[in-house]
């Protein structure tokens, strides 16, 4: 049986992210553009329904078994906007300093007490037979206008989660530290035994 696993992603860094929190598995964790496999049209209106169209084209297009994650930040005084748009905010997917930007921007009026928010991950894993699980995590914490930190992606600049208690916003913390704490951690260690499962029998 082969070992690899597919991960439904074009992101160096959220590459690297999943291989550190299921490498202990054993399994090769294969980007889908290392096998060609294009970026599918993510049109759920859920992060759980386009978690499964990535881990799905990936699973049709290899006929290797496939995991995916749709994330991206929910801030509540925006009525949970940017959500399933996070990546594309600003209008183009992944420009994450444009993005930032305009969070920034439409946050300069709300006061720090109102900036509540939260990191979504919705992860699906499926596997080769075409069976499929999708579990969420999340990251509650606040958005702050400088950005602070060297690690991470995205929103994590401008994110300060409670978690971690003492201020740092989520590019501040280590890889190790984020992983433990993160929406993202928390799904794949909810979905590791499934993972594990499929690749045992």
């Amino acid at each position: 049986m082969s070992r690899r696993l597919v991960a439904a992603t074009a992101n160096r860094k959220k590459l690297d992210e999943i291989r550190a929190l299921i490498g202990h598995l054993d399994v090769e964790v294969v980007a889908m553009t290392e096998l060609g496999v294009p970026s599918p049209v993510e049109d759920g209106d859920t992060f759980e329904a386009n978690a499964l169209i990535k881990a799905r084209a990936c699973v049709a297009a290899t006929g290797l078994p496939a995991v995916a994650d749709d994330s991206g930040l929910e801030v509540d005084a925006l009525g949970g906007a940017p959500g399933v748009h996070s990546a594309r905010y600003a209008g183009v997917h992944g420009d994450d300093a444009a993005n930032n930007a305009k969070l920034v921007a439409v946050l300069r009026d709300v006061p720090a007490e109102r900036r509540t928010a939260r990191f979504v991950a919705a992860v699906a894993f499926v596997a080769a037979d075409g069976t499929e699980h999708v579990v969420r995590g999340t990251m509650e914490g606040r958005v702050v206008d400088e950005p602070a930190g060297e690690h991470g992606f995205g929103y994590d600049p401008h994110f300060v989660s409670e978690a971690a208690g003492d201020g740092r916003t989520n590019a501040q913390l280590s890889p190790d530290e984020k992983n433990r704490l993160s929406h993202r951690g928390a799904a794949f260690r909810a979905l590791l035994p499934r993972i594990e499962a499929a690749f045992r029998d």
